[in-house]
């Protein structure tokens, strides 16, 4: 008879199958009920609703939301695919927020099917899904992006709410900058007479710098006989304009987040002492040098790790072996505590040429790669991780533990990092660089891990170019700070992470 360990291993077997497929919604019938009782006991699957399951991870707790929130956006793809083919499509609202890479878990989803059933249907964690039957757009109006279906950008803009362009004004900008042509939006705009709409979005794009588009549309619609007169959406000027070339729609987004939290960003944070007050760079890096112990404890603990001197030993010594030692586990954290001490010595040298009066956002543009390999050299070194591992920015998905917000997919990354060291070498005030300087890199997430301490570490060298001491997170205050993070990310409130670091300054 077959050991529980075996029948376990043949039931994950299974799942690895379904998951070589790309199976992140897994039916009943994909897995036997045996299969399918032994994984949700040992914490592999769990039920979303009846006949549709997700994968888990055994060491989450109880409720936790971070299985959930992974699986968002494929468990409702394969779901609706499931249960109307190819008749379906999100709201034009939320086609928009796709489209400009907001891939925030919303509370509610709203979906447009042919065969719709106008019904509410719960799902875990106070999220929802609003079903509505309604037609859905022309293949040639509909995109397909990460397999979820939605209005393309000319179409969701003259679909969506007028509502929407103030209480999402970030994404819809986005997405007007993503239109080439005013041609893309006319041709719906004189199918359905829309003069109103037409006015809205003349003023829409004239919002954002894009006149030529604007005067196109009311000239076209007036030369059509309809009489139709401009509003401006938005209650305020776009904080910044866009020309006929843009980059990705992420990088789009990134400016438009940046120009808008600025302002609520210097209203909270102390006044810089400026870089003036700093008379002694060797004694300003003698502080930073001193406050390592406490720093490394503080910003490892957050990330979950416990080090000791005895695990470094033990791995420098060669006695550390995971697989038979159930303590030796713990020796990931010894090299997560060796790689901070040598990426800190990186990040003093990088403070050192700020000190000297080079641009901060320059200095951490180019230096910053060298931190985050000698942060994980030594799991290399060790044994833990690959090689590989050292390549730079990640190529794979990454998901933040309970979190609602989703970070931009691996091809993203490499557009949205030099757009964030742009930012931070054309800020002129140190108090923006240093909070979203720190938001704004654990928002991309580039790395596979580290990216936390790569945040604070950034944060820090920021600090110093604006002439504020070296600041530590408390790992007593990690709670507020994931919060206040969360705020930031999901509901596009800086202010609670601002006020937060404020606080500790003071």
């Amino acid at each position: 008879m077959a050991s529980p360990s075996v029948k376990l291993a043949a039931s994950l077997e299974a799942l690895q199958t379904l998951q070589a497929k790309g199976h992140i919604a897994i039916q009943s019938r994909e897995l036997t009920r045996t299969h399918r009782e032994r994984l949700i006991k040992h914490g592999f699957i769990q039920q979303v609703m009846k006949g549709w399951y997700i994968p888990t991870r055994p060491d989450e707790s109880a409720g936790e939301s971070t299985a959930w929130y992974a699986s968002y956006w494929k468990f409702y793809a394969a779901y609706l695919e499931e249960k109307y083919a190819k008749a379906w499509c999100l709201s034009p609202e939320l086609s928009i927020s796709l489209h400009a890479e907001n891939w925030t878990v919303p509370a509610q989803l709203l979906v447009r099917a042919e065969k719709g059933q106008n019904n509410l249907v719960n799902f875990p964690f106070e999220t929802s899904m609003l079903e509505v039957r309604a037609a859905v757009p022309d293949k040639r109006d509909m995109s397909v992006k990460n397999d979820v279906r939605i209005f393309s950008p000319p179409a969701a803009l003259v679909a969506c709410s007028p509502a929407y362009f103030t209480s999402n004004t970030i994404d819809t900008r986005t997405a007007l900058a993503m239109v080439r042509d005013a041609s893309e939006v006319l041709e719906k705009l004189l199918d359905g007479g829309q003069s109103v709409v037409a006015g809205r979005l003349a003023g829409a794009f004239r919002n954002i710098g894009r006149d030529a588009i604007a005067e196109e549309i009311i000239q076209t619609m007036r030369s059509a006989g309809y009489k139709v007169s401009e509003t401006d959406p938005f209650n305020a000027p776009s904080p910044i304009l866009f020309s006929r070339r843009e980059p990705s729609s992420f990088v789009n987004r990134l400016r438009l987040m940046w120009q808008e939290m600025r302002a609520p960003v210097l209203a909270h944070f102390p006044k810089a002492p400026g870089l003036d007050k700093v008379k002694d760079a060797k004694k300003y890096l003698k502080q930073v040098e001193n406050i390592y112990a406490t720093d490394a404890y503080h910003s490892l603990s957050i990330e979950g790790y416990r080090v000791t001197l005895d695990l470094i030993e033990r791995v420098r010594a060669g006695n550390w072996n995971p697989d038979k030692n159930g303590n030796d586990r713990e020796q990931v954290a010894a090299m997560a505590a060796r790689g901070y001490w040598q990426a800190f010595q990186k990040v003093e040298t990088s403070i050192e040429k700020i000190l000297a009066g080079a641009n901060a956002g320059v200095t951490v543009s180019a230096d910053h790669r060298d931190w985050y390999r000698e942060m994980f050299s030594p799991s290399v070194t060790a044994g833990i991780l690959k090689t590989a591992d050292l390549a730079g920015y990640r190529s794979g998905e990454v998901y933040i533990r309970k979190s609602m917000h989703r970070p931009p997919h691996p091809e993203v990354v490499r557009d949205a990092m030099p757009a964030l060291f742009d930012l931070l070498i054309e800020e002129t005030e140190p108090a923006v660089k240093i909070v979203l300087g720190h938001f704004i890199f654990v928002y991309i997430h580039p790395y596979t891990d580290g990216n936390g301490r790569m945040g604070r570490f950034l944060m820090n060298a920021m600090m110093a170019a604006g002439g504020y001491p070296w600041l530590v997170i408390p790992v007593e205050e990690r709670a507020g700070y994931m919060e206040a993070l969360e705020t930031a990310s999901a509901e596009g409130d800086i202010v609670p992470f601002t006020r937060f670091l404020a606080g500790l300054i003071k």
